[in-house]
């Protein structure tokens, strides 16, 4: 029996972009189905009547909802190829931690602090400065968060290896500096170049019009 599996996204979701990038990693062949935000379809509405909102991973007819409960359900049912999360219960757990802080922490931050005003903006920019000293602390003596290989972390923070120069152009303000970041700044080159990522990255201009319009 073929396995039928589709993701619904849109074209800049940093959530959605995890997804197919994970499905890239396993070698996992998906029909990307691409929404329209402002105007969801009523397969999107059926699929996630909870939150409405992308990435929706439907495996054989089965939805599937939320970044990273997708990713660990892509890394439990294509097991055979390129783990993303360690067997280790702690190394797994100490993984589920780091990307929840960067959703729940680290993102909100950068945010603020690129597209935030006034004391708000000033507070989440030394906020931002003191967190990603944290993430730059994971990478020593590693390439990725997960060692040699891509993982489970890396898919969590991946999004910061295209979307912190947007948000720097268009702020005007230097985030991550290589000199005081430089491991972090090598990860977001190896990851921006990573070969199988390479015709996933949203259109970087589209992007800049995107978030100048939040403003």
């Amino acid at each position: 029996m073929a396995t039928e599996v589709k993701l619904f996204r849109s074209w800049s979701s940093r959530y959605a972009l995890r997804i197919v990038w994970a499905l890239k990693l396993k070698g996992v062949e998906f029909e990307a189905i691409f929404e329209d935000l402002s105007n969801k379809s009523s397969l999107l509405l059926q699929y996630n009547p909870v939150h409405k909102k992308v990435p929706v991973l439907v495996h054989n007819g089965k939805p599937v909802c939320e970044s990273l409960v997708i990713l660990e359900y892509v890394d439990e049912t294509w097991n055979g190829a390129h783990p993303l999360l360690p067997k280790d219960p702690f190394a797994k757990a100490e993984a589920r931690f780091w990307a929840k802080f960067s959703d729940d922490k680290l993102m909100p931050l950068i945010r603020k602090a690129t597209l935030g005003n006034g004391e708000e903006k000033e507070e989440a920019r030394v906020l931002t400065a003191e967190n990603l000293k944290h993430v730059e602390e994971l990478l020593k003596g590693k390439k990725f968060f997960g060692g040699e290989k891509i993982g489970y972390v890396d898919l969590a923070f991946g999004w910061m290896a295209y979307l912190i120069n947007v948000l720097e152009e268009v702020s005007g303000a230097t985030l991550i500096k290589k000199e005081e970041f430089p491991l972090l700044s090598k990860w977001m080159e190896n990851f921006y170049e990573f070969p199988e990522f390479k015709e996933s990255w949203p259109d970087h201009d589209r992007l800049i019009t995107k978030f100048k319009n939040y403003g």
